[in-house]
């Protein structure tokens, strides 16, 4: 996947997370599904982050950026800000 690509996907992520969150914070939607999937879009802007950065970091050190790989949810949750 490419930077742009990336980006692309993490802007139609925080697009759907605004939508939902504006739902619910609306009480057109309250059921636990909804939750449960701005949880999972979370998840999924973690990763689609983290890739971005580790593609970056490959090329400021002259390697190749498609050698970065999609770490799972749970090691991203546990790193420190």
């Amino acid at each position: 996947m490419r930077d742009d690509e990336i980006l692309g996907r993490i802007n139609d992520l925080v697009t759907e997370e605004r939508e939902l969150r504006r739902r619910l914070a609306t009480g057109e939607v309250t059921s636990v599904e909804e939750n449960q999937r701005i949880r999972s879009l979370e998840f999924a802007l973690d990763q689609c982050w983290d890739l971005l950065r580790q593609r970056r970091a490959q090329r400021d050190i002259g390697e190749d950026p498609d050698y970065a790989r999609p770490r799972p949810a749970d090691e991203i949750e546990n790193y420190q800000q």
